[in-house]
């Protein structure tokens, strides 16, 4: 059956089996349901009740965003709320996330959403990029986006000795959340946007899997740092905006680097 046979929930739900590789099986396994059940969920015969929506978009791993996108194609009210980061709901989480990018200098340390753009960062990370930036219109972006700032050939690009493999993993990564979300489309375009920039590896260059780190080497001048990253996500959250946020850590590789990120917090 096209698409164009189903209902509003059930062209919702297919989308999110296709993204997820599952058969009607396979997920009427793993939400306890059954298979004749879940075709009528598709096709319209039945509808879902708000407990099986959530069963369903458990069992496809669903972001709370689009939990919210499932539960109003089905006609239900959304249960996850959107917050802004500076809403007074959010002020416990607002502080804990400045004591946490405070605590990591003098190493920097980044808020970034789930288009990878930087919410927030702390000292370090300002310094750090600044012996790095220029006058190019992409550094001069609110808020920027670190995809862009790390690939772009007016921002960091020059400067990354390893560029090939950093862009690999970076678009990699970048795929793999556009796949995650079900084809979100900010992401779809920012992959779109950073693939048609100069210099991209193609696919067969890509990593068959995302290494624990990825080195960095930025070297300008006499400036030059050997990093890696760490990411650490907002577990937990019911909010969708705490949901997609996570914090992004770029460590020293080594005793020189971590004298040169040292020397320039001071500075």
């Amino acid at each position: 059956m096209s698409d164009a046979g189903l209902s509003p929930f059930g062209r919702v739900l297919r989308r999110w089996r296709g993204a997820r590789g599952m058969s009607q099986l396979a997920l009427a396994t793993e939400a306890a349901t059954s298979t004749r059940h879940l075709s009528f969920l598709e096709t319209g015969r039945a509808q879902p009740s708000r407990e099986m929506v959530l069963r369903l978009a458990n069992a496809l791993d669903v972001p709370l965003r689009e939990r919210n996108a499932l539960l109003a194609a089905a006609g239900f009210a959304a249960l996850y709320r959107e917050s802004a980061l500076d809403a007074p709901a959010m002020s416990a989480l607002s502080r804990m996330i400045d004591f946490t990018l405070a605590r990591f200098e003098p190493f920097p340390a980044f808020l970034v959403d789930r288009c990878f753009r930087m919410l927030r960062a702390n000292a370090a990370a300002a310094k750090t990029l600044a012996g790095f930036a220029s006058a190019a219109p992409v550094w001069r972006e609110q808020p920027p986006n670190i995809l862009k700032l790390t690939l772009h050939p007016d921002a960091l690009a020059p400067h990354i000795v390893n560029f090939h493999e950093v862009a690999a993993a970076m678009l990699t990564r970048l795929e793999r959340a556009v796949t995650s979300s079900g084809g979100d489309p900010e992401l779809a375009a920012l992959e779109r946007e950073l693939r048609a920039l100069p210099g991209m590896p193609d696919a067969s260059g890509f990593p068959a899997a995302i290494e624990p780190v990825m080195p960095l080497h930025l070297k300008r001048g006499e400036l030059e740092v050997r990093l890696f990253t760490m990411l650490s996500q907002v577990g937990g959250a019911q909010d969708v905006t705490a949901s997609e946020l996570h914090i992004e850590t770029l460590m020293p590789a080594d005793a020189a680097s971590e004298a040169v990120l040292r020397a320039l917090a001071e500075s």
